[in-house]
């Protein structure tokens, strides 16, 4: 039995891949900091509209986006997660974009009920 070796061909990655590969580059680093520290960083970045990495980028003096990010929370799901959210907003388990449409209309609803002003 014989095995052909394939030739490993260099190619130019596609445009929109570029930006991700330096992505790929980066190494996640996580600080284990005291809650009141943990906070204070979050609520500055929140105030200054921005993401608490790149409050700490700014505190490191590392370089930053100097366009703001948009601002996304996330949670991660469980199969078990989609199942109850499905039951919950009467749609299919499988799809998950109609169960993340509706979780964010519930996360606005609830947002926009709280009063900030107690």
């Amino acid at each position: 039995m014989s095995f052909g070796l394939l030739k490993m061909v260099k190619r130019e990655l596609p445009e929109k891949w570029k930006k991700e590969e330096k992505a790929i580059k980066a190494i996640q680093v996580a600080f284990d900091l005291d809650e009141k520290i943990q906070y204070i960083i979050r609520r500055e970045a929140l105030d200054m509209e921005i993401n608490p990495s790149e409050r700490i980028r700014q505190i490191l003096g590392l370089s930053s986006n100097k366009t703001p990010q948009r601002p996304r929370l996330s949670i991660s799901l469980k199969p078990a997660d989609f199942d109850i959210l499905a039951e919950r907003y009467q749609v299919d388990v499988t799809d998950r974009r109609a169960i993340k449409n509706q979780a964010s209309l519930e996360l606005q609803k609830y947002a926009s009920e709280i009063d900030f002003n107690k």
